[in-house]
C-alpha cells in the first residue's frame, strides 16, 4: 500500500493510484522480476483532511510572509533553509550576517515576518523549491502543522491509512508528511499484517518532527512500529525533505534489527515519490516484503 506526501489535496485515491501504482509496479518488475498486478496496490488518500468540506484546494489562501507563525512552521522552515544552504553554495545559510534565526520572533511578529521573507526568498532560488510558489510553500509548511498539532487532523489522516489496510497488506510505502502518518498509525495497530514498511523521503529523523511524534520517543529513541518486521528508509541527499537521510540511530531495533537506511539520486526530481517508487533500491526492499513469509 502507498501513503502519499504533503501537497496532494488536488488529486484523489483513483487518480493517485493510476500514477504511482503504476510508478511502484515498474520498480518491482525491473528490480526483481515480479509482476504485480493494479489490484495488489492500493494508495491511502488523506489530501482531503486539509480542504474545507465543499471546498476544494483553488481556495487556497494568498499566504505569504505574514502568515507563518513561530513555532513549528518556523523552525521546519529554517530546517530547510539551513539544508539548502548546504546543498547549494548560491544560498546564504540563515545564520549568516544580515539573516535571523526563529527562535525569539515570539516578541517581534515584524521580525519574524522579515525572516520569513528572506527564507522564502532563498529557497525560492533553489532547485529543490523552483516548481513551487512561495504561497505554496507556505502551505506546506501549514500542512505539516496542522498534522502535528491538530488531532481531529492527525486522527483523520490516520484513519485515511487504516481504511485501506486489508488481512493481506504486507507493504506500506510511504513518502514524505505520509511517512509520518504510516509510522504513527502502525504504532498505534501492531496487530495489522503489515510486515514492512519502506519510508521514502521522510522527515521523521528531523528534531521538529521527531519530538512531536506519537509516541513520544523515549531517552533519544523512537518507538518501532508496531508488528513491522523490517524497516527500510530510502533517501536522495539532495532531497531537502528528507533532512536526516538516516534513520538507523533514532529508532529502537525491531525483530530484523535497526531501519536498514539506503540512498539514492532522484536526478532534478529530489523528493518526487515516482521517482523514488522506479529506483532499485525501493522496489528490491518492496519486493522482498512482498516475497518473505507472512509473520
Amino acid at each position: 500500500m502507498l501513503v502519499h506526501g504533503i501537497a496532494q489535496q488536488f488529486e484523489g485515491p483513483e487518480l493517485l493510484s493510476l500514477r504511482l501504482g503504476a510508478a511502484l509496479r515498474d520498480g518491482v518488475r525491473l528490480a526483481s522480476g515480479m509482476a504485480l498486478q493494479p489490484d495488489d496496490v492500493a494508495c491511502a488518500f488523506y489530501g482531503d483532511v486539509f480542504v474545507e468540506p465543499g471546498s476544494r484546494s483553488g481556495d487556497l489562501p494568498p499566504w505569504d510572509e505574514h502568515d507563518v507563525v513561530d513555532g513549528l512552521e518556523a523552525d521546519l522552515l529554517a530546517a530547510w533553509w539551513r539544508r539548502a544552504a548546504e546543498l547549494d553554495d548560491g544560498v546564504s545559510p540563515p545564520d549568516e550576517e544580515g539573516t535571523r534565526g526563529p527562535a525569539g520572533f515570539a516578541v517581534s511578529r515584524l521580525l519574524l515576518s522579515r525572516w520569513v521573507r528572506g527564507a522564502l526568498n532563498a529557497l525560492s532560488e533553489v532547485r529543490f523549491f523552483q516548481p513551487v510558489s512561495k504561497r505554496m510553500l507556505v502551505a506546506e509548511l501549514k500542512q505539516v502543522r496542522r498534522y502535528m498539532d491538530e488531532p481531529q487532523v492527525r486522527r483523520a489522516a490516520r484513519a485515511a491509512v487504516g481504511d485501506q489496510i486489508g488481512a493481506d497488506t504486507r507493504v506500506l510505502v510511504a513518502n514524505s508528511l505520509g511517512s509520518v502518518v504510516a509510522y504513527e498509525t502502525l504504532c498505534e495497530n501492531p496487530g495489522w499484517p503489515v510486515t514492512d514498511l519502506v519510508t521514502v523521503g521522510s522527515p521523521l529523523g528531523l528534531p521538529v518532527v521527531f519530538r512531536r511524534l506519537s509516541p513520544l520517543p523515549v531517552e533519544g529513541r523512537g518507538a518501532w512500529p508496531g508488528g513491522v518486521v523490517r524497516w527500510t528508509n530510502v533517501a536522495d541527499p539532495g532531497d531537502v525533505v528528507a533532512l536526516v537521510g538516516s534513520l538507523a540511530s533514532r529508532f529502537v531495533s525491531g525483530p530484523a534489527g535497526l531501519v536498514e537506511d539506503r540512498t539514492i539520486t532522484n536526478g532534478v526530481r529530489m523528493h518526487d515519490f515516482q521517482r523514488y517508487l522506479t529506483a532499485p533500491k525501493t522496489a528490491t526492499a518492496v519486493a522482498a516484503g512482498l516475497q518473505a513469509a507472512p509473520a
